[in-house]
């Protein structure tokens, strides 16, 4: 079956939308960003795809996009991602995550759009009482960002019973490193992603990589997270749409990971390895809202869709984030 229409993405101008974009319009796809540019880049959307500078809370812009673009899609990336901000400002988060997206929900409904898929986040799980972690195990988020999430999925559960609407809400473990073409990459201003710190370390824009805990209950006392290659999520978005287009009265909530975790400590020891230089860490105590380790069971996504990952490899993905970074140094001069 064929969509029949474009597909909306929004917050297409950020990191991982801009990703989504390009698998998108690498598969045929015609694609109409919605993004307010607050956090994203105009120029990091590809030429191919048509840019509305909107929020999604805006309804009439929005529905006019929907109307005017003829969509019949939308992959729903726009939204706020620091764990620690969402601590200090839940509310902050419940108004660009959850409220945003009923606004979303609500213009999706009343455009009669069949198809919505959400960035959700393995911060939905909270301290999993295990790992890897299963897509049926308790979701008790510890902080706001990741309730705020939490709360969008009822959203979409409650709207499919509904309306005649599917989802796919795809739960991210760590996403990281760039677009193997050098097409997009990573460009926010302070990011808190490690991967992305530690390369600006290694291009001289930062003196040091801070370690956010030393005691957790892991091999070596850092963090554990499961990181994928921004590409590899990318195409699984593309793979779930065509899901929920062969299958309309289908939903499904699947977890993006590799099923491996590396601590913080062994993130960086790949960063020395990728550019033969040793990076400073600079060891603090922990951040708020952060558990010890997050692994995906990425059995059912591999069950449910096609997709396998193509740069399954902690190197990569520090060598693709590397040369994204170097780029973006070469930007920036004069």
């Amino acid at each position: 079956m064929e969509l029949n229409g474009k597909v909306m993405v929004t917050g297409g101008a950020g990191y991982i939308g801009s990703h989504a974009v390009l698998a998108l319009l690498d598969a045929g796809y015609e694609v109409v960003v919605i993004d307010n540019l607050v956090t994203g880049f105009a120029w990091a959307v590809d030429s191919r795809a048509t840019l509305v500078e909107a929020n999604v809370a805006d309804d009439d812009a929005v529905r006019g996009a929907i109307r005017d673009h003829d969509v019949r899609a939308i992959l729903h990336f726009a939204g706020s991602v620091v764990v620690p901000e969402s601590v200090s400002d839940p509310l902050k988060y419940y108004r660009n995550n959850t409220a945003a997206t009923r606004a979303l929900l609500e213009s999706a409904v009343s455009e009669g759009v069949p198809h919505f898929i959400f960035s959700s986040t393995a911060a939905t799980y909270g301290t999993p009482a295990k790992v890897p972690v299963q897509e049926g195990d308790p979701t008790v988020p510890i902080n706001p960002y990741g309730m705020s999430k939490l709360m969008t999925e009822a959203m979409l559960r409650d709207v499919a019973v509904a309306h005649p609407i599917n989802y796919c809400a795809l739960r991210y473990f760590n996403v990281a490193g760039a677009d193997p073409q050098g097409r997009s990459g990573q460009s926010t201003i302070g990011a808190t992603h490690l991967i992305k710190i530690a390369v600006e370390a290694a291009t001289g824009k930062r003196d040091a990589v801070s370690v956010f805990g030393t005691d957790f209950d892991t091999a070596d006392g850092t963090g554990v997270r499961d990181y994928i290659h921004v590409s590899d999520l990318a195409a699984a978005h593309v793979a779930a749409l065509e899901r929920l287009i062969e299958n309309p009265d289908e939903s499904l909530t699947l977890n993006c990971g590799y099923g491996r975790g590396f601590s913080v400590n062994e993130v960086l020891d790949a960063v020395d390895r990728v550019t033969n230089l040793t990076i400073q860490r600079r060891y603090e105590g922990r951040r708020a809202g952060d558990p010890a380790a997050l692994i995906a069971d990425n059995a059912a996504i591999f069950a449910a869709l096609p997709w396998r990952p193509q740069y399954d490899d902690l190197d990569t993905i520090v060598r693709d984030a590397l040369s994204w970074e170097r780029g973006l140094a070469e930007r920036a001069q004069p």
